[in-house]
């Protein structure tokens, strides 16, 4: 895939998280059972990075589990991220700040080979913090900030290896060794309710020959139609990106879903 065509699809899941933030939230408000296996393992004084943290019910979830680590949710959504501070106005060890993750920019260490300290360590309160396009948190990112990553429905959103390799290596960057980094991808060709929604790549300007296998249109249709940008991840696919960017698989499984079966999860180790 071209930059100009990941740029392409960058803009429509924009375009549609701008338009349906309120009723994406709505249908986010319980947290799926995959999650829930994910938050039962995690160390309640673990330094926490969540990309793509939405509506916030995670971060909730985990106050109200007593969470007392430092917690940085990143979400691209302004509207998304205020619903996500509500109620945790006065709970310091959480922060959101927001980050287009699928826009990430920069170079990690394993892309940039020698570099200073300084470029390494960007300081808090700078208008962009690299590597994910941050604007302005308390929340000072350095390379080893993190023990745990979560990325829940988020990669497949990414659009075209290249920008999920550099995500990747800056998540790598930011977890101490031994650290590890949770996601989950949506398996929606297991369901065929979910086959019904695919659209054909002529109605966003493109074609099956500029995208990449695996990748998708699907509609939405809740509060009106919208179309948004999605990656079908295989086991082998995944394995393949843990490889490249110098992580271990640990642990994979399949939850959610009305077949129990529509999320992948994987567990990466640093």
């Amino acid at each position: 895939m071209d930059e100009a065509t990941a740029e392409k699809l960058r803009q429509i899941n924009a375009e549609f998280y701008q338009t349906f933030a309120a009723q994406f939230s709505d249908t986010r408000m319980r947290l799926q059972p995959g999650v829930r296996r994910v938050l039962d393992s995690l160390d309640p004084q673990a330094d926490l990075l969540d990309l793509g943290c939405g509506n916030g019910e995670l971060a909730r979830e985990l106050a109200r589990r007593g969470f007392r680590g430092r917690y940085l949710g990143l979400d691209f959504s302004p509207d998304l991220l205020a619903e996500a501070r509500r109620g945790l106005e006065n709970l310091p060890n959480f922060t959101f700040a927001q980050a287009d993750l699928a826009a990430v920019s920069g170079q990690s260490s394993a892309d940039s080979g020698q570099r200073s300290a300084d470029s390494r360590q960007p300081t808090a309160n700078s208008d962009q913090l690299s590597p994910f396009n941050l604007q302005s948190s308390t929340f000072n990112l350095q390379p080893s900030t993190f023990n745990i990553a979560l990325a829940f429905a988020v990669l497949h959103h990414i659009p075209g290896r290249a920008r999920r390799i550099r995500l990747l290596r800056a998540v790598r960057d930011l977890l101490r060794p031994g650290g590890r980094f949770i996601h989950s991808n949506w398996q929606f060709l297991r369901s065929e309710r979910l086959r019904g929604r695919i659209h054909p790549w002529e109605e966003v300007g493109l074609s099956d020959e500029v995208v990449d296998p695996g990748d998708y249109l699907l509609d939405w249709r809740r509060g009106g139609f919208g179309l948004r940008y999605v990656h079908h991840f295989s086991e082998a696919e995944l394995a393949s990106l843990a490889a490249e960017t110098g992580f271990r698989v640990l642990e994979t499984f399949y939850s959610d879903g009305e077949t129990g079966d529509l999320g992948l999860y994987q567990v990466w180790v640093r």
